[in-house]
């Protein structure tokens, strides 16, 4: 038996959960969100909580039942709370800006690098950290991802942009080996 799978979802205040055949619809304070209904799982609404069982056990079945209780759960932590993710923007001359729903970036380029986001994510910039919201946590990690990719951080200073608490191995460089 999957460990996360046979945990029951807590239904916070305030939200409703609607199972259907193709789809689990959930609605919060912040919105709604879907996520697709597995054909190998049953899901009962009761008591407050959200409990996922497998219909048969087969190997294709106890994959997706960690999975689908896993995305079921990042939706309704969506509605309620919502997730977030932090970068830094780290070097000499680098920048980050938002203006509307477009966040712009100087990256040391020869222009501005301009990032349109989605609907449905926030970003809010103090200094050099660039912070961004949303209640869909695949979102906020790929537009995260998307901007992380314009300039990785670099070895050897340290230059480029990275997640908040990630840790960087530094490189000695030309003048590290030397003895």
């Amino acid at each position: 038996m999957s460990r996360i799978g046979k945990q029951p979802i807590a239904i916070p205040g305030g939200v409703t959960v609607t199972v259907s055949d193709s789809a689990i619809a959930v609605k919060g304070p912040k919105g709604q969100l879907e996520t697709p209904a597995c054909p190998l799982l049953q899901y009962e609404v009761a008591d407050g909580a959200v409990t996922l069982t497998r219909k048969e056990e087969t190997r294709d079945a106890r994959a997706q039942h960690g999975l689908r209780r896993t995305l079921l759960a990042n939706c309704i932590h969506g509605v309620t709370s919502g997730f977030s993710k932090t970068l830094e923007v780290i070097g000499v001359g680098y920048r980050v800006a938002v203006k509307g729903n477009t966040v712009e970036l100087a990256l040391g380029f020869s222009h501005p690098v301009l990032i349109d986001l989605p609907a449905g994510i926030e970003a809010k910039a103090e200094g050099q950290k660039l912070t961004l919201s949303g209640m869909d946590k695949e979102m906020v990690g790929e537009m995260a991802a998307r901007i992380r990719r314009l300039r990785k951080p670099e070895p050897y200073k340290g230059k480029g942009i990275r997640y908040e608490n990630e840790q960087i191995r530094r490189k000695a460089g030309k003048s590290g080996s030397k003895k």
